[in-house]
């Protein structure tokens, strides 16, 4: 049998329970592996790497295949605790799933199981992908070769949680749904020296001022206003001590667009305000960036239309276009090698994504399988 909604439920809870860090996911990968093997097996194929230990893959063999459709899943679970007064609330101190991955992968649990029973006419493989909070782990399967053969999709698909769309909906739109994201890291290197003594020190303090305060401008004035993008310096570390002047400083930050043309440029309007500082305050400024797998999440424009007439057409499903997002996701990575769509499950939920009361509405994991499913047999069709 299928797994029912309470099946579905249950499990979300027991996943829920196991919170696990990006490529720690072990005891989720084994619950994962039992799951399925409890499913029908003429028609499965489970696969595992041992360069991606905590990654699984299930191929679902077609009737009559005309492609592999690819359906991904993320594992991980963040460095948050869980103020959630739950039963099933996180076992893992300091550990939860405060982004919904818990249900992410519940609902590929769900579609499996239908497919397990019901042979697809098309080849389907699911990903259960480690590491999409850090560590890129859709850039580390790629880059591993591990999507190949009966495991290389034709077209991707994978969904996000959305704790403020109502229980249920499904949303999406072409073009871009997330930005794409990258970390930067600055490093001053001034002069340190007594605090009475200004002029002779280089202060790396009043160099990160001028810094910050000057790569602030780059959105407001350097980028077409009805175009997007963030930078955001989230931490500033410098000196030891009041009476001295520091002589290093270190800033960590994000910079975030909704192409990677637009990331690109902002990257270098900041570089270029880094060599100007060099020369303002004679000092060195290293500026690293880590992109990594999060490109910006750009849907197919062929694919993301027929997922958007069936989604918006579709007598049982709730449908809403919605605008892009500045969140980022590794799944852009997968779809800048494999045409595909992204889209959002609604969950309702008080706490926002990331927080420590981040809590979705169980319903909506039922409502998710029923879409998707309908929507697979209807791209198979086609």
């Amino acid at each position: 049998m299928s797994l029912a909604g309470e099946d579905l439920i249950n499990i979300r809870r027991d996943l829920h329970k196991i919170p696990e860090l990006a490529l720690k996911e072990n005891k989720t990968h084994e619950y994962l592996k039992k799951a399925i093997n409890d499913f029908p097996q003429e028609f499965l194929e489970v696969k595992e790497f041992p360069e991606l230990p905590t990654a699984l893959f299930v191929h679902i063999n077609g009737s009559n295949p005309k492609r592999t459709i690819g359906y991904r899943a993320d594992m991980d679970a963040l460095p948050v605790t869980e103020t959630n007064d739950l039963y099933y609330r996180s076992v893992h101190p300091g550990v939860m799933h405060a982004c919904g991955h818990d249900l992410h992968m519940t609902v590929a649990l769900g579609l499996i199981s239908y497919f397990a029973e019901n042979q697809p006419t098309d080849n389907l493989m699911f990903f259960f992908q480690p590491a999409e909070e850090s560590e890129s782990g859709g850039k580390q399967a790629y880059d591993l070769g591990l999507f190949s053969g009966k495991y290389k999709p034709d077209e991707f698909y994978g969904l996000h949680d959305n704790a403020d769309l109502g229980t249920g909906i499904i949303g999406c739109r072409n073009g871009t749904l997330f930005a794409g994201t990258t970390e930067v890291n600055v490093t001053i290197h001034g002069m340190s020296g007594h605090a009475a003594y200004p002029h002779k020190a280089n202060d790396a303090v009043v160099i990160a001022a001028n810094f910050i305060e000057q790569v602030q401008t780059i959105i407001s004035r350097s980028i077409d206003p009805v175009k997007c993008g963030v930078i955001t310096f989230g931490k500033l570390e410098a000196g030891t001590i009041r009476n001295v002047i520091a002589g290093k400083a270190r800033i960590e930050g994000t910079v975030r667009g909704l192409n990677q043309q637009m990331i690109e440029y902002i990257r270098q309007r900041i570089v270029d305000v880094a060599k100007g500082l060099e020369v303002s305050f004679n000092c060195t400024i290293d500026v690293e960036f880590n992109q990594g797998g999060y490109y910006p999440v750009e849907n197919n424009p062929e694919l993301t239309k027929n997922f958007i007439d069936y989604m918006s057409n579709a007598k049982d499903v709730k449908f809403q276009e919605t605008e892009p997002a500045m969140t980022g996701e590794d799944f852009g990575y997968l779809l800048s090698k494999f045409p595909g769509t992204m889209f959002w499950l609604g969950v309702a939920s008080p706490g926002a994504l990331h927080s420590v009361d981040f809590l979705p509405h169980e319903e909506a994991i039922i409502d998710g399988v029923n879409a998707i499913e309908g929507f697979l047999k209807y791209r198979m069709s086609m």
